[in-house]
């Protein structure tokens, strides 16, 4: 199956492919040959972070993959710790991937658990020079992105947090909307139980995967995600959920996989 092209979400400041490489745990020479095979393959959105400590690998495979910088969406983020040597970390990262700049930098988690509005200007100074296309937050709660807007009266661009079909909270999503601030989601499998029957009956039905239907589900909703994998066959059929659709009854049936998942938990 050819893949159908990558759709993207507009961002301010750069248009993200929904569907991207994630790169955690990724390590050694897998990471460099994953972030190629990916390339290759006809990804065009990697996701790496300085806290991963394979952003010189990661800068290797994009070189590797003959793919040209201005095609490849690029995302690393600033580790909490890093919060007072934005420029010196960026500038870093920058060296250690190859490039001149990003698409998108990201405060990896709340520095020392607070907002920090000093962080978050950097971020917006270092974006205005041209370091990085576009600006955000990773693991942030909806009430820091507030403290920083608050601040600044600029919000991220986006939040990268935990999501899958039983993270679906309606309220979360339409708060992030309202705020103008896009959802990205990683780990997209860890907290999904893929032998659900409505997950095996929604991928018999399209003749694909549960895996394939949780990232196609992401897409439906206009999240992006992220999964990772240094494996070249799964890394493929991770692409292949741009050939199918599902239906908004299918949709609803795994949002209340959410619904489901916090009754369980006794909320």
């Amino acid at each position: 199956m050819t893949p159908a092209p990558l759709p993207t979400l507009a961002l301010r400041g750069a248009d993200i492919p929904l569907l991207g490489l994630g790169t955690w745990q990724s390590e050694g020479d897998d990471a460099r040959r994953a972030v190629r095979d990916a390339l290759e393959l006809g990804y065009r959105h990697v996701d790496t972070a300085t806290g991963y400590g394979n952003e010189s690998l990661v800068g290797r495979g994009l070189a590797d993959s003959g793919v040209p910088r201005d095609e490849v969406f690029l995302t690393t983020k600033l580790p909490p710790d890093a919060a007072g040597r934005e420029r010196e970390t960026l500038e870093r990262s920058l060296a250690d991937l190859g490039v001149d700049h990003v698409d998108l930098w990201l405060v990896h988690w709340p520095p020392a658990g607070a907002a920090t509005p000093s962080t978050w200007k950097q971020f917006i100074a270092l974006r205005d020079e041209g370091l990085t296309r576009a600006i955000g937050v990773s693991n942030y709660s909806l009430a820091q992105i507030d403290e920083l807007v608050a601040a600044t009266g600029e919000a991220p661009a986006i939040n990268q947090i935990p999501w899958s079909p039983g993270d679906h909270d309606p309220d979360l999503v339409a708060g992030h909307a309202e705020r103008g601030v896009a959802l990205e989601g990683y780990s997209p499998f860890k907290r999904t139980d893929l032998a659900d029957p409505s997950l095996v009956e929604i991928a018999a039905a399209h003749g694909v995967t549960p895996r394939q239907v949780v990232l196609r589900w992401h897409l439906e909703h206009q999240v992006v995600v992220i999964p990772k994998s240094v494996n070249r066959d799964r890394i493929a059929a991770n692409l292949e959920v741009t050939g199918f659709s599902l239906t908004s009854d299918e949709v609803a049936r795994i949002d209340a996989l959410g619904r489901a998942a916090e009754a369980a938990s006794g909320a």
